[in-house]
């Protein structure tokens, strides 16, 4: 004889389940901030692919290497580079210990918050400004004045820290690749001590996988105390074709994936997709005026140009900003529908 309570209570059991497993496969579903879009298809796919021991396109986990470069592809670059802006702020901080900056350009133009005068000096002043923050002192001592600055430091347009100014649909991707045991690298023009600052914290990613434009160090042992000194000298530009040059050099593996968003980033997608095997090539294109920024050809920051017309001509996935993501940054509201 069926026992009545034992029958209720399996019905209840399998309503449980029922109604618990959508949500549970809602929790699990990767991507979440952004819209079921080709973008969001095509990365699943890829992964899904590689992943798969029994496809034709897996890959063993130590041969999942991705890079991403940092400035327009992991947090936003406008309106201007937040490391160049780090650089102006130190100006300003440590001039009293340089009173010729008063009448030395390009140091009097941030000075005096001379725009026309700072764009005058053009690239070549901008140099001199990095190399003067940015050297004559330990890598300890650098680590220490960016984490201060990235403490303090807002962003002119939100207010939010620098460090908040960070892409939430690419965290969710740089997690979603780790679960599928890809090795996650950022591969950026900027310098590999200030990106080492806040990587990790932000992004997950540790300081040994983080890639960049270096100036020459020095060991010193002073006093029975070793450290490592950084220099005017620069030692390597990770721009440009500088980029898969490094990546050949510290990682010693050609990645399967590459996400940029400017030409900057063109030969580290080139090289990417010179391998053999299934590969990922990606671009963030700034398209959302409303919720971030809307520049690509003819931007002096983050120009995306030739880079697109490669992309579009060899099929590479270009992620719309606008229309691709639900939202911008961690501190944004998801939109239920495509933004226009």
């Amino acid at each position: 004889m069926t026992n009545p309570m034992l029958h209720r209570q399996r019905f209840g059991l399998a309503l449980l389940f029922g109604l618990a497993l959508p949500l549970l496969a809602q929790a699990s579903e990767p991507l979440p901030s952004w819209n079921d879009s080709p973008a969001k298809k095509h990365i699943i796919e890829f992964v899904e692919a590689v992943t798969d021991q029994a496809g034709k396109d897996f890959v063993k986990p130590a041969e999942r290497i991705a890079v991403f470069d940092n400035d327009g592809t992991l947090w936003s670059e406008q309106p201007a580079y937040f490391e160049i802006l780090f650089a102006f702020d130190e100006v300003k901080r440590t001039a009293p210990q340089h009173p010729e900056w008063k009448t030395t350009q390009p140091f009097k133009a941030v000075l005096e918050n001379d725009h026309k005068a700072l764009a005058a000096s053009g690239m070549d002043g901008i140099m001199k400004i990095v190399a003067a923050t940015h050297s004559g002192m330990t890598t300890e001592a650098f680590d220490d004045y960016a984490k201060t600055w990235l403490s303090q430091a807002r962003h002119p347009k939100t207010g939010k820290p620098y460090t908040e100014m960070i892409f939430q649909p690419m965290l969710e991707m740089l997690d979603y690749l780790r679960s599928q045991d890809f090795k996650t690298y950022i591969v950026s023009g900027g310098d590999t001590g200030f990106m080492r600052a806040f990587a990790e914290k932000v992004y997950g990613i540790p300081p040994e996988r983080v890639i960049g434009t270096t100036f020459v160090t020095a060991f010193e042992y002073k006093d029975g105390k070793a450290s490592i000194m950084r220099t005017a000298k620069l030692a390597h530009n990770d721009d440009g074709p500088g980029k898969p040059v490094s990546i050949d050099a510290v990682i010693g593996r050609r990645p399967i994936l590459a996400f940029g968003n400017s030409d900057g980033d063109l030969q580290m997608l080139q090289w990417t997709a010179s391998g053999p095997g299934k590969r990922f090539m990606g671009l963030v294109h700034h398209t959302d005026a409303k919720r971030e920024w809307a520049y690509d050809r003819k931007s002096d920051i983050g120009r995306l140009d030739k880079a697109l017309d490669e992309a579009n001509s060899r099929g590479w996935t270009v992620v719309d900003m606008a229309s691709d993501w639900r939202r911008i940054y961690p501190f944004d509201p998801p939109v239920p529908e495509q933004v226009k």
